[in-house]
């Protein structure tokens, strides 16, 4: 273990402390969940990178995604042609791809993940795995089966995964609330994680298998990091309970994938109208700095925010400056800028070293940014309007620890970086 291995090792507890410190009721802090969600990672990381079992394990699934991402690309070069086609390939006919297009290469994957996952639904194994994650959370962390339900659905879905448990959101405590939202946005979808794959993939070969460690990473640290930061003080009503996935099943299988398709579609449309109105006002907070002579910007900002964070989990000096900004910027621009953003630094091997990449793939791993904030709230206050004041108070505290949750993974990859290790080999 190297100097920045060890780094990131105690900065793992360091971020810890932020989360205490932000933490209104230190003495009611469930110590189990901390002490077992830190564990948890530990053992799942060192079981991925260290056990030959694990590393073959990570290895098929890193493949397996990757030709399902493939797959996942016929239906748009058929209905885009070339404009689907990756750059530096060709189709039938030897024409050359006209370059890279996000919106014909990348989004149409997520339409074709949602109806795969609504697929799994319909055959009851997508509830299965749910329910495998959230037993090892509830019956090691001492936390309620309501939360431990969401969070593991968070693992495999978004935003919908509140709908997995809603008998039981209209009495959820205020610290189930924090641990449902910072659930949400420390994860990624499934739908969404092939985004990613597709941006970093040339550059970066093991990325898929990375992006699934990450999300599972995260779940345990998104548990961790909400009790520290909103510690329970009520009496949740499914402590020591096991919680049944909540899903109305299609009548066929035909149903269960144009709804899958169609809640695809409609994932879509929202991704690009967050996109063009928060990048739109970013540059437009930019331009009005700039009038002002400040020779600030957002990134900047957030980048000197972010830069002792990225430090702390084991980011070299010489890249860290890089590596705030692009972590940074995820908090406004949202992950998928981010993920392009460190792409680009990747194709113009600006990074001096290779565990900088790892660290930030998985750092970036989160919906942790102001504008899913605002989607998993208004989402979840429609299921459940008697929370909408409960959530509104608890909003900034979950996205702080959803912030801390994606550093802590990074962290923990971090730990178990090495030159000699095959699956943490970046390039």
């Amino acid at each position: 273990m190297d100097r920045y291995n060890l780094v990131s090792f105690s900065g793992m507890f360091v971020l810890m402390g932020v989360a205490w410190l932000f933490s209104p009721d230190k003495k009611n802090i469930n110590w189990r969940a901390v002490l077992w969600g830190t564990a948890l990672q530990l053992v799942f990381a060192l079981f991925v990178f260290k056990v030959p079992v694990g590393t073959k394990l990570f290895l098929f699934l890193n493949e397996g995604v990757v030709k399902l991402l493939e797959v996942a690309t016929a239906g748009a070069k058929f209905v885009f042609g070339l404009l689907a086609f990756p750059p530096g390939t060709s189709d039938a006919a030897g024409n050359k791809s006209l370059g890279f297009f996000l919106a014909f290469q990348a989004f149409p994957t997520i339409i074709f993940f949602s109806a795969l996952v609504s697929i799994l639904y319909y055959y009851r194994l997508m509830p299965l795995l749910i329910r495998g994650f959230a037993y090892i959370f509830s019956r090691f962390m001492r936390v309620s089966g309501a939360e431990s339900l969401v969070t593991a659905s968070n693992i495999f879905a978004g935003v919908e995964s509140t709908l997995t448990i809603r008998p039981y959101l209209a009495n959820l405590t205020e610290s189930e609330l924090c641990t449902l939202l910072t659930a949400g946005m420390a994860t990624v979808s499934s739908n969404v994680m092939a985004v990613y794959v597709f941006s970093l993939q040339k550059y970066f070969p093991t990325i898929a298998g990375h992006l699934l460690s990450a999300s599972v990473l995260s779940a345990p640290a998104a548990i961790l990091m909400s009790k520290l930061i909103l510690p329970e003080k009520g009496e949740p009503t499914t402590l020591g309970t096991s919680v049944r996935v909540f899903y109305e099943k299609e009548k066929n299988l035909f149903e269960a994938i144009i709804n899958g398709a169609n809640a695809g579609v409609r994932m879509i449309v929202g991704i690009v109208a967050l996109l063009i109105a928060v990048l739109g006002l970013v540059s437009m907070i930019d331009l009005i700095l700039h009038l002002l002579n400040s020779g600030w910007s957002l990134k900047l900002f957030l980048g000197y925010l972010f830069y002792p964070f990225t430090l702390l989990i084991g980011v070299p000096p010489a890249d860290a400056g890089l590596i705030a900004r692009i972590v940074g910027e995820r908090a406004i621009l949202t992950e998928i800028v981010s993920y392009q953003d460190l792409a680009a630094a990747l194709a113009q091997n600006l990074l001096v070293h290779p565990r900088s990449a790892v660290i930030a793939a998985y750092a970036l791993c989160g919906f942790a940014h102001v504008a899913s904030l605002a989607i998993f709230i208004g989402g979840t206050t429609a299921l459940a309007p008697n929370q909408t004041g409960s959530l509104a108070k608890v909003g900034w505290r979950a996205l702080i620890a959803a912030t801390l949750a994606c550093l802590m993974t990074a962290g923990v990859a971090g730990v178990f970086f090495s030159h000699t290790t095959t699956v943490l080999s970046a390039m």
